[in-house]
């Protein structure tokens, strides 16, 4: 299949930009619900998204807050950091996309975020990259902000998120990231792992714990191997 005309590939580089921020942004409102739900004002949901901007680790932080009020504030805090660190990873994959100048990168960092660097990558054209990255990160940083601040308005409103089943949003969306990775077993092995502990742990430590237990159990599990097939079957021995 030929490659489309450099100009045509950035139009669509950008169409499927749009596409993705109008999505993503969506559920920006279930975060502002939830962090009203669960003690913080608007305006400190509002400076989350800001300066955050990374809708795990807000999901995250307001998740362990709410189970554990200020009790909790450090293990959501840590547990925000966890999952953010996952965008030094896409930094330094971007790196070469963004090209170089400290104010160019400086303000491309702030816009690295799973959906950006996604959309940039599946480009085969370097401008189409550059405009599906920075589209991307822009629209929805625009979006995520306005819908963070019309959820945190509607909280009181809305109600309880649970029913309207916006406290489902962000599991949701992480399962949208993580299935297709689900497909050797050592990812699943991961994936099962983490999970069991953190269901095991859930009744018994405080809010935010059993996220750092299960990442170091992943850690753990990815680390050694153990389950990678392409060791399992050995050589088999060819006869004429």
């Amino acid at each position: 299949m030929v490659d489309a005309d450099p100009a045509t590939q950035v139009r669509n580089a950008r169409r499927e930009a749009l596409g993705v921020s109008l999505a993503t942004s969506a559920y920006g409102i279930s975060y502002g619900a939830l962090a009203v739900a669960a003690g913080l004002d608007v305006w400190q949901t509002c400076v989350l998204s800001l300066v955050m901007f990374t809708g795990g680790s807000q999901f995250a932080f307001v998740g362990v807050f709410a189970a554990g009020g200020l009790a909790a504030l450090p293990s959501a805090v840590a547990s925000a950091v966890l999952l953010g660190a996952r965008n030094i990873a896409y930094g330094i994959r971007m790196s070469p996309v963004i090209g170089s100048g400290f104010w160019r990168r400086l303000g491309a960092a702030h816009f690295t975020i799973d959906e950006s660097t996604a959309v940039s990558l599946a480009q085969t054209d370097r401008r189409a990259r550059l405009v599906g990255f920075w589209v991307t990160g822009i629209g929805i940083y625009i979006g995520w902000n306005l819908a963070s601040l019309l959820g945190g308005l509607l909280g009181d409103v809305l109600g309880d998120p649970k029913t309207w089943g916006l406290d489902a949003a962000a599991a949701a969306a992480f399962l949208a990231l993580l299935w297709p990775r689900l497909r050797q077993r050592q990812a699943i092995a991961v994936g099962v792992a983490a999970a069991f502990v953190a269901a095991v742990l859930t009744p018994f430590v405080m809010p935010g714990l059993p996220v750092l237990i299960a990442a170091v159990v992943a850690l753990l599990v990815g680390w050694f191997n153990w389950f990678d097939g392409s060791r399992a079957e050995p050589a088999r021995e060819v006869r004429a």
